[in-house]
């Protein structure tokens, strides 16, 4: 075997130029495979990071997942009831302090309320209709962004003043309001007060900067016209993974409307799935068009030597000794150029995570890459394999010729 792998060696140092040329191909393929795969990846994570901490793990609202069962239906099986008018509710959960104390004896994580109620922001002879959240600022900094998205103010600022509103940056530039306007809050009861700009913020969600404003729970209470009301829990847990599992014990324990981020964000995270099947397709492409320039260097080698093969097959070298020499000129050739491509696709993940994007509305950021050993070994995997294949085809070619033929077609 050691004799086998001299002549190998051999080869590869004799053709200096053809060689290098063929590390070079698998290098730069291997290189490119490794920063598209953390370019692709990297920004993936900070999608998916970005959805999760826009939203809380699990939201518990105040709805039933399926119909409350009615009594006559319930004692009558033998009947079929049609029309049933279901029994007018009192909107909200039921005891949400005690909900809270429940959930938070067990769930690892941070619970906080809030009161939604939709209203008309008037201002300056503007109307907009706008969703207003209740929340308990203490609470809130534990389950949301919001005091990172605070671009005027902070949500402590509610404390400040009666009826403290906080707006969103694109609901304040529609209404004409500023930070110190006193704006008029209307609901479709016919519930009206006046009301405070103490703060503005910007979350980078046009839906959510256009349409969103936030109040103490106590002002969101008196909009809905039902003293202690809650009509949504949210949490934020340790582990965002864990939020399926925690949404599904709340739900069996309460009865209200668990959803989990997951759960929430099905569509997006489909679309992920997908984006993961192109980010593999691409980075197989650049390694199977590197795998091309191995195949075509092994087989000009094969070529070259066909009267090496008929001395050494007329010596007493087996086909599988033969075809031994040249797939080992093919795996060397694709570790170097792995090994390489290792420095390669390092270097340019780095350079482009060093590239900052500036946005006026938020802080600078960088564009996101992921450092994975798992792109290393999958590139190294692929283009090992590949360079075994582009060898070992031309080469069984090459051993299965009889000497007398070789040396015939070579004179």
């Amino acid at each position: 075997m050691k004799l086998v792998v001299d002549i190998a060696l051999t080869h590869v140092r004799a053709r200096a130029r053809q060689t290098f040329v063929a590390v070079a191909g698998v290098a730069t393929g291997v290189g490119f495979s490794i920063m598209m795969a953390a370019l692709l990846q990297g920004s993936q994570q900070d999608f998916v990071r970005r959805l999760v901490d826009a939203m809380p793990h699990v939201t518990v609202s105040d709805e039933r997942r399926r119909p409350t069962e009615q009594p006559g239906a319930t004692f009558y099986d033998a009947a079929e009831i049609r029309g049933l008018k279901p029994q007018a509710r009192r909107r909200g959960i039921k005891n949400p302090l005690a909900t809270m104390a429940a959930i938070e004896a067990w769930a690892p994580g941070a619970v906080a309320p809030s009161v939604k109620v939709q209203a008309i922001l008037r201002y300056a002879s503007r109307d907009v209709g706008a969703s207003i959240v209740g929340i308990d600022p203490r609470r809130e900094a534990k389950v949301s962004d919001l005091p990172k998205y605070m671009r005027q103010g902070t949500i402590t600022s509610l404390y400040r003043a009666t009826n403290a509103i906080i707006l969103g940056g694109r609901l304040a530039e529609k209404i004409g309001a500023r930070v110190g306007s006193n704006i008029t809050v209307q609901t479709s009861d016919g519930v009206r007060l006046y009301a405070l700009v103490v703060g503005l913020f910007h979350s980078g969600v046009r839906a959510v900067d256009a349409g969103t404003a936030y109040t103490l729970a106590k002002t969101g209470q008196v909009l809905a016209r039902q003293t202690g009301l809650v009509n949504e829990i949210r949490l934020r847990l340790n582990d965002p993974l864990a939020a399926p599992v925690a949404a599904a014990r709340i739900e069996r324990e309460t009865g209200y409307k668990s959803v989990a981020w997951q759960e929430a964000s099905e569509d997006l995270l489909n679309t992920l799935l997908i984006r993961n099947a192109i980010m593999y397709t691409v980075v197989g492409a650049i390694l199977l068009v590197a795998s091309f320039g191995t195949y075509n260097i092994i087989s000009t080698i094969t070529h070259e030597k066909a009267r090496d093969i008929a001395i050494m097959k007329s010596l007493g070298f087996s086909e599988g000794r033969v075809r031994a020499i040249f797939v080992i000129e093919a795996c060397l050739i694709g570790l170097a150029g792995a090994l390489i491509g290792f420095g390669l696709g390092y270097a340019m993940t780095v350079v482009l995570g060093s590239i900052e994007i500036a946005n006026p509305l938020s802080d600078v950021t960088r564009i996101p890459v992921a450092y994975s050993p798992l792109h290393y070994l999958m590139a190294a995997a692929v283009a090992i394999v590949s360079s075994f294949a582009a060898g070992y085809l031309p080469a069984r070619k090459a051993a299965r010729l009889h000497p007398v033929e070789i040396i015939r077609g070579a004179t």
